[in-house]
Order: C-alpha cells, then sequence, then structure tokens
C-alpha cells in the first residue's frame, strides 16, 4: 500500500513528520489529495467498493476499470427495491438499494490500460488517468453540489483518441429497464414495480455537449464533456421526462458554471468547523471522513444504506439500515462537527417504521411501544423479515429477525439524542418525540421491578446470544433514552406526568454488571449470560455511543471503565473502532496511547478511507474526526472539557465545534496554554466548563464587553441565546 500514500507521505515531509511538532497549523483540505496506483480490487462489490467515492449526498458515483472499460457506477439513496416479505422468503425478494446504472467509456486502443486516479478531498473532483502503449486519456468527473448533474471531462493528452460512451445497468429480471434516445441524447430508466411494497423508478439522461454521437474523437490535448442527469420518481412524479428536458438545458458554459456552484457549496461545508493539528495523517483522515459523508447524506428522507455507495444489486446484509449498531456509527461524528444537514437523514426510516415496530411489540414481548428487527429500509419497509437462513429459530420471532436483541430501538435513539442535545431545537425535539416516546413506553413495559431495582430479561447483548440478564449495552441505552425524554418532556412541556416514573427507573435501574479478569475489576457484558466476548466491542458500548459514563461519573466507574479498555484493546478492531476510541477518551484513558492507536487506525485504508479489513462500508468513515473532536471538547454530561484527551504537548486549535448545550466552541492550545476560547451560546442555556485556567481569576467577556470574573476548578454562565462569550485571563 506505500504507493497509495504517495502523497500523504510528501505532506508528511512538508509539514514537521508524524505530529509531535509544536505547530498548530496543519495543511488546508484542499492540500489532500487521495491517491490510487493500483489496480482496484473491490470495485464493484457486494459491500463496500475501493474506488473514487463521488457525490452530493442523493446521486452518488464511484469510478471503476476493466477490462476495456472506464465504468462510473450511479446510484442514488432512493431507489431501492422495497419490498416486505411475508411468508416465503426468495433471493429475489430482498429489500435494498439498488444501482442507478452506470456510465461506460471505452477508447479504442486501450484494452487493459493501467488505471490511476487522483481525488482532491476539498470537492471529490476525481481525475482518472488511463495509460495504454505510450498514450495517455485523463477523465475528470463530479457530482455537482448542487444539482443532480454529473460531468464528465474527457481529455486526450498526447495523441488523438476515439471515445464511445454509453449508458448501462446490471440484468435483474425482477427489474424493468428501458433505453434510447432523443435527440443527441441518450437515456435509460429502471424500476422496481412488479409485487413490491412500494414502486421505485429511476432516469438518467446523457448528453455528449457540441457532439451529435455518443461515438467521437477527442483531438490531442482537447477535452469533450459529457453531462449526465439523474431523478427519481420520488422527487419526479415523471423521472424521464424531468431528465431530458433538464439535459437539453446543458450546454458549453454549463459545466463551468455548476463548477463554480458546486465549489462555493464546499467551502461552505468546510467552513462549518474546522480542526488543526499538525500530524496530517490524522488531519486527512479527519477530512476525509467528512468528505465521505456530505457525499452520501443529504436526503431528508433516504439516508445511505451501510455501504454509502452501491454498484451491484445483491450487497451483502441486504445494504440495509442495520440497527445494531452499523446504521448508527458513520452518523456520531457529524452533531460535534456542526455538519447538521447530513445527520438528518438518519432519523426519518426509524420513525417510518414506528407502525411495525408497535406490531411487534404488541405481538412479540406483549408491549406498549416499539420493538425493531436488525435490519429495516426506508418509508416503513423491513428488509430481513422471514428469512430462511433463521427460519424456526429463536432468532426469528413472528416472522421478524432480532436475534434475540431487545435493544435495536433504542440503539436509534443514539444519534437523535445528539441532535437534540446539541441544537435544543424544538421543532426537532417534537419530530422525534413520537419515536422517542415509544422506545419509553416498550422499556417501561419490558422492565421487571424486583428487589428493588429494575431488571431486563430475555435480551441478548450480542446477536444470538441468548436470554441473557442485564446486558450492559441495554442498561446504557435504557439510561441515554430516560434521561433524553425527561429533558424532551420539560422542553416541549408535555407528558409531565410520567417524568416521576422516568426518574425511578433511572434511580433504581441495575448498575452495570462487572467480573474480575486477570486480577482486575473489569465490566461483564451481562450480569447472567455471557460474560465477555472475543471479538467484539459491547462491553465499552454503555460508555459510548451510550455516554452511560463521564469523567463525572466517579473514580470507581472510572477505574472499571480504564480497566476494560486495557483488557479489550480492541482500537484496531473489525467492529468496534467506531465506539472503542471514543470510550476510551471519554473516561480518559492515557491520551498518548489512544492518539497513536488512532494514527494507526487511520492509516489502514484503502485511500478512499474504507478500512482494509472491514467490509462495512462507510460505519468507520468519521471514527477519526470523532475521536479528534471529543479530544479537543468534550461536553457529555452538559459540562465542556478543553483539550481534555489531547497527548501532552500536542498543540491544537479548533472552531465551532457543537456542543451539549447547543453551543458553538472555538479554543486554541499551544505549549499547553489554552487561549482564544470562544463560546456562542444558540439557545441560552446554562454553560458549564472546566476551568482551563484554574489558578487564575478570568474576566467573562460578553458580546464584546467585559463582565463578571469568574475562579475554580470549574464554573457555570447564564447565557442568552445568540451571545458570544470570551474570557480574558488576569
Amino acid at each position: 500500500m506505500k504507493q497509495t500514500h504517495l502523497v500523504l507521505l510528501l505532506l508528511l515531509s512538508s509539514f514537521g513528520g508524524f505530529g509531535q511538532s509544536s505547530k498548530v497549523a496543519a495543511p488546508a483540505v484542499s492540500s489532500y489529495h487521495n491517491i490510487w496506483m493500483k489496480e482496484l480490487v473491490s470495485t464493484p462489490s457486494n459491500n463496500k467498493v475501493d474506488a473514487p467515492l463521488m457525490g452530493n449526498g442523493d446521486v452518488t458515483m464511484c469510478v471503476g476499470y476493466k477490462g476495456d472499460v472506464l465504468r462510473y457506477y450511479l446510484s442514488k439513496n432512493d431507489f431501492w427495491q422495497l419490498i416486505s416479505p411475508e411468508s416465503v422468503f426468495r433471493k429475489d425478494d430482498v429489500s435494498g438499494p439498488r444501482p442507478v446504472g452506470s456510465v461506460d467509456i471505452q477508447i479504442e486502443g486501450f484494452g487493459h490500460a493501467s488505471l490511476a486516479a487522483d481525488q482532491q478531498l476539498f470537492d471529490g473532483t476525481t481525475i482518472a488517468s488511463l495509460t495504454s502503449n505510450g498514450r495517455k486519456v485523463e477523465v475528470k468527473s463530479w457530482v455537482a453540489a448542487t444539482d443532480n448533474l454529473i460531468f464528465l471531462e474527457v481529455q486526450a493528452i498526447d495523441k488523438a483518441a476515439k471515445v464511445t460512451v454509453s449508458l448501462a445497468a446490471p440484468d435483474n429480471r425482477q427489474a424493468k429497464l428501458t433505453k434510447g434516445s432523443e435527440g443527441n441524447a441518450q437515456w435509460l430508466t429502471r424500476a422496481f414495480a412488479d409485487s413490491v411494497d412500494i414502486a421505485t423508478e429511476v432516469a438518467v439522461a446523457m448528453l455528449t455537449i457540441d457532439h451529435n454521437s455518443n461515438t467521437f474523437t477527442v483531438e490531442a490535448g482537447k477535452k469533450v464533456v459529457v453531462a449526465i442527469t439523474v431523478a427519481s420518481r420520488f422527487k419526479q412524479p415523471e423521472p424521464l421526462k424531468y431528465v431530458l428536458a433538464q439535459i437539453k438545458k446543458v450546454n458549453k458554459t454549463t459545466a463551468d458554471k455548476q463548477l463554480t456552484k458546486h465549489e462555493a457549496w464546499w467551502q461552505a461545508y468546510w467552513g462549518k468547523s474546522s480542526v488543526s493539528i499538525a500530524d496530517t495523517v490524522l488531519m486527512k483522515a479527519y477530512y476525509q471522513g467528512l468528505y465521505t459523508m456530505a457525499a452520501c447524506s443529504r436526503d431528508p428522507k433516504f439516508p445511505p444504506g451501510i455501504f454509502g455507495w452501491v454498484t451491484n444489486d445483491d450487497p451483502n446484509w441486504a445494504g440495509d439500515y442495520h440497527l445494531n449498531y452499523n446504521f448508527q456509527a458513520p452518523f456520531y461524528s457529524l452533531y460535534s462537527a456542526n455538519r447538521l444537514e447530513q445527520g438528518m437523514p438518519h432519523d426519518a426510516p426509524l420513525i417510518d417504521f414506528i407502525p411495525r415496530g408497535e406490531w411487534y411489540a404488541k405481538n412479540v414481548t406483549h408491549t406498549r411501544g416499539i420493538l425493531y428487527p436488525v435490519g429495516i429500509g426506508p418509508l416503513g419497509v423491513e428488509v430481513t423479515r422471514n428469512h430462511p437462513r433463521f427460519h424456526n429459530t429463536t432468532n426469528q420471532q413472528q416472522g421478524g429477525l432480532f436475534f434475540g436483541q431487545r435493544s435495536n430501538a433504542a440503539y436509534g435513539l443514539l444519534n437523535i439524542a445528539q441532535y437534540w442535545r446539541s441544537t435544543y431545537d424544538e421543532a426537532y425535539g417534537k419530530k422525534i418525540y413520537p419515536y422517542a416516546l415509544a422506545v419509553a413506553s416498550f422499556w417501561e413495559d419490558f422492565l421487571k421491578y424486583e428487589d428493588g431495582r429494575y431488571v431486563i430479561y430475555d435480551d441478548a447483548v450480542h446477536e444470538g446470544s441468548g436470554a441473557d440478564k442485564n446486558s450492559i449495552l441495554s442498561l446504557g441505552l435504557i439510561r441515554n433514552a430516560f434521561s433524553l425524554m425527561l429533558d424532551l418532556s420539560s422542553t416541549l412541556k408535555v407528558d409531565q406526568d410520567r417524568q416521576a416514573k422516568w426518574r425511578d427507573i433511572l434511580d433504581k435501574l441495575s448498575q452495570f454488571p462487572v467480573q474480575v479478569r486477570k486480577g482486575k475489576k473489569v465490566f461483564r457484558y451481562t450480569e447472567k449470560g455471557v460474560d465477555w466476548w472475543v471479538n467484539n466491542g459491547l462491553g465499552i458500548q454503555h460508555i459510548y455511543p451510550a455516554n452511560g459514563i463521564t469523567l463525572d461519573s466517579g473514580e470507581e466507574l472510572l477505574a472499571l471503565s480504564r480497566n476494560t479498555i486495557a483488557d479489550m484493546n480492541r482500537f484496531q478492531d473489525y467492529n468496534t473502532g467506531n465506539s472503542f476510541f471514543m470510550a476510551a477518551i471519554r473516561v480518559g484513558y492515557d491520551p498518548q496511547i489512544v492518539f497513536n492507536e488512532l494514527r494507526k487506525y487511520a492509516l489502514h485504508t484503502y485511500p478512499n478511507g474504507f478500512q482494509l479489513d472491514n467490509p462495512h462500508g462507510i460505519e468507520n468513515s468519521c471514527t477519526v474526526a470523532n475521536a479528534l473532536d471529543e479530544m479537543l471538547c468534550m461536553s457529555a454530561g452538559n459540562v465542556i472539557r478543553l483539550f481534555a484527551g489531547m497527548p501532552e504537548g500536542q498543540d491544537a486549535e479548533f472552531k465551532n465545534l457543537r456542543t451539549w448545550g447547543a453551543f458553538l466552541v472555538s479554543a486554541r492550545q499551544v505549549g499547553g496554554r489554552i487561549s482564544d476560547v470562544r463560546i456562542k451560546s444558540e439557545k441560552g442555556k446554562v454553560c458549564t466548563i472546566v476551568n482551563p485556567w484554574p489558578e487564575k481569576t478570568v474576566r467573562v467577556i460578553r458580546n464584546g464587553k467585559s463582565a463578571e470574573s469568574v475562579s475554580g476548578a470549574r464554573f457555570s454562565l447564564n447565557t442568552n441565546a445568540g451571545e458570544l462569550i470570551e474570557f480574558q485571563v488576569k
């Protein structure tokens, strides 16, 4: 993999080596590129791809090369086969995201050419280079950020090239495929309309600008621009009519105008917040994760499935929304990074599935509220129902695939809670409240009260682990759920008569189970049942993402947490990295160890940022971004801690990281000295902060005017909505 990190290594030599410099400054996102110098091995794929990734949060695209075809795979977040099998489950009956099709480029005399690619992380613009027999052709591509338009600029570098472009789609007997042409434009439609719950259709139109044919000659040193537009029935009632009308508007100035708008959108995106440390390995990974999520998540009704980019009709795990962490994980970092638009799509499928979840709660656990299976799709569609692999097993109940886990719906509250606590947007609170209330109602009924405490029975901590008692994961998720309900209920002034019950559950819920391993106390996965699991990190997920333990939780719990982190040691993990780093940071585990492991993790990727050993696609995209944000500005439990997770001697700065309480926080640390602390209060909540200058008296500056003085280990400030707070150290 040395060649794939060529540009990154050059950057390291230019900016002070491997992150031990005292400099804060790191190169801007525009300095980072992804480089491909070897043959792609996982594009197309049933799971994650190793190709350059492009997209605008609705339309996504990646590029591969096989034989003599340079293929641009098109997908769209709202193009699924949507069916919930009720009785007989066949492979063709599976719901899941489906590829739209592809744009294929063939160049005469370029069979089995060598492929290289260069992608700039600033906006995803990608140049694919084909070289054959001393000849070279480059294709510059991007998916427009503000419209569902794609541009391919084909350029012959040294000699003229004869090029053919065409539209294609996978063969699938259940998909209706039509193709044709109108004027200079080619078009394609693909639909899943028969024997489905909800019909879906997508249309693509393609035009070679200033050429009358899909076969053309590119003169040496010149370029030819191919434009593509995509639409679905969910956005346009007649998608083919729409794309043909749109493609006819495209001319030779369209690409330049669209590129200007495209770059402006990405410039604004990168301005939402910023982080800067001297280590270019981690900075590149930070930008890579946020780029990936911007490219695949912006449709408020259709979040990306677990792979983000879909290249065939048979994705593993149905490519679905897998609810026992895979679906939630890529969104973890978006709230602290102030990328709310990319985080918003997460909620829609969870809310849309409520009626089905109520049915399962009534018929499986005989409770109120909602019970969710492991895999769902958009618009209330269930993906894993009546799966033949688990037929007549305890993993399946009433046709739903649960693996014995009762925690999936509560897991869905984690990102919802993070969005709420970071914004206190009341319109958002009202939107998600029915889902949150349904989760609470389920656990009110499912918990058993005995011997002065609330106990969980018949809830597998791991898929298929059995009828466990007091799963440590669920104990964390329940604490998160009822804490959230108290906050929502008080803010929205609803269901206040139920708060006493919720407080009682929080006060009397069973404690996290404990055991002794290797002579030290560590957490046990369950009170009765599974004690430990050698290849996953469920035993720390009550810390994060469930927010069950913070630095204010007391030394006994913190010592247990650190012992468990040390014993488990799953930083470089197939399933756990996206939660393990955060759990370690949350409990004050050795910052230098965390930093070094995070750096190792960031290097173990394909050029596009996907982990080498993990087939799950986008779930680990933002692991580094999430961890760095937390190291720099921790706020779980409504206490802001600046640079608490950074190793000693590591200078850093950040701007506009979003914290609990709806604050945007900025700060700088150089040589161990913290300065330039700015807190923008969006909702006028009380702001509690661990004092960065505990030995000194601090003057508070409110909207530029000197105000009160504060001192001590921490202090709390009343704020007003829109107020900017700064500090002057005496």
